[in-house]
């Protein structure tokens, strides 16, 4: 960003329990609630950790178990770790999709359950992006009859109050920040043209959208009306900085609340994919659902446990320092993904917990 245009966030730390930092600036007030984009993941691996938890769901079982008619095209054989961990090669709906393939898990679950795999399932991983919601919510319906969001906010969010959503209530519109596209500086538009071009397999996962209208960001994402109230998986929640940190709080054994296992947590942290991302053509770590730290990205102890959003925001849990870190900003942030500053402001609270 230029250094003339205002900056807006939030950023909220719990240590060990308690809140040590509750901050927020510019647009967004402590109580702003504005999309995360795919911070919305890491919400939704928390319903995936309680049916582990609750043995509902088996890891290392086959999709198709759960999921007869995922079985087709050759894709049988894939287990749940492998399509949590981004290996199973569904990187996309095919052909030009509409958004309500995302808004109802039923109807993209069924394109994808019929789709051939782009690679052979475990020899590749690449970013998910938008399909890895669809996977989990079709596997939640499937195994419990209810949608994920309802178990959301039943047996996670509700009891605990937070302001983290996966399905806005309209009551809370008024508390809603839109999200903004990145405002670039007079060298960003060249830093982006100086890229190397993307390949067929980015073009499908990001681009093959059509919601009918010409700004993306509105028309897809939690500026969408309809998109905010289903709350997608993949990149649909609602949340304030605030709500994230507790939230991932009780992700961490201190917790008197714990949201899920230890034991459970630290298999779904545990790396399963490592590398270049075959969509992203960026290092990249996985665990289960989860971004894990790396060179590249070092927000936390090889034990942490998160996921950043396309505007810049990231939540994380880190069990070996007892921190548990959420930044939002605003507006979104060049060039996409995690915002610098997230990494930055993470690695300083770590030193002060050491």
């Amino acid at each position: 960003m230029n250094d003339d245009v205002d900056f807006s966030g939030q950023l909220c730390l719990w240590y060990r329990g308690e809140v040590v930092v509750d901050i927020a600036a510019g647009a967004l007030s402590l109580d702003s609630l504005t999309g995360v984009f795919s911070v919305s993941k890491a919400l939704s691996a928390l319903v995936i950790a309680r049916l582990v938890d609750s043995g509902q769901l088996t890891l290392d079982a086959r999709v198709s178990m759960y999921w007869p008619e995922f079985a087709a095209s050759e894709k049988e054989a894939i287990t749940v770790r492998q399509l949590l961990a981004h290996q199973a090669g569904l990187v996309a709906i095919d052909g030009v999709v509409a958004l309500d393939l995302f808004l109802d898990c039923s109807v993209g679950g069924a394109a994808l359950a019929r789709q051939f795999p782009l690679w052979r399932p475990g020899t590749a991983f690449g970013y998910h992006g938008l399909t890895i919601g669809v996977l989990m919510e079709e596997l939640v319906r499937r195994i419990t009859g209810q949608y994920l969001q309802e178990i959301y906010e039943r047996d996670i969010r509700s009891p605990r109050g937070v302001d983290a959503y996966l399905g806005l209530p309209p009551g809370l519109d008024a508390r809603y920040v839109p999200t903004d596209d990145a405002i670039l500086s007079s060298t960003q538009p060249g830093d982006t043209l100086r890229r190397p071009p993307l390949d067929g397999v980015t073009t499908s996962v990001f681009g093959n959208l059509d919601c009918g209208m010409t700004n993306a960001t509105d028309s897809a994402f939690t500026n969408n009306v309809r998109t905010r109230r289903v709350g997608p998986a993949a990149f649909g929640g609602v949340a304030s900085a605030r709500g994230l940190a507790a939230l991932y709080a009780d992700a961490l054994e201190s917790s008197p609340t714990p949201v899920a296992s230890a034991n459970t947590l630290a298999r779904m942290a545990q790396q399963h994919s490592w590398g270049t991302d075959r969509v992203l053509h960026a290092t990249r770590a996985y665990g289960l659902v989860y971004m894990l730290p790396h060179p590249e990205m070092a927000f936390g102890s090889p034990y942490a446990f998160g996921h950043d959003g396309a505007g810049g925001a990231l939540v994380f849990a880190d069990p070996r320092s007892q921190i548990s870190f959420a930044y939002i900003p605003h507006p979104m942030q060049f060039p996409g993904g995690v915002d610098a500053r997230a990494i930055v402001l993470a690695q300083l609270a770590q030193q002060c917990a050491a």
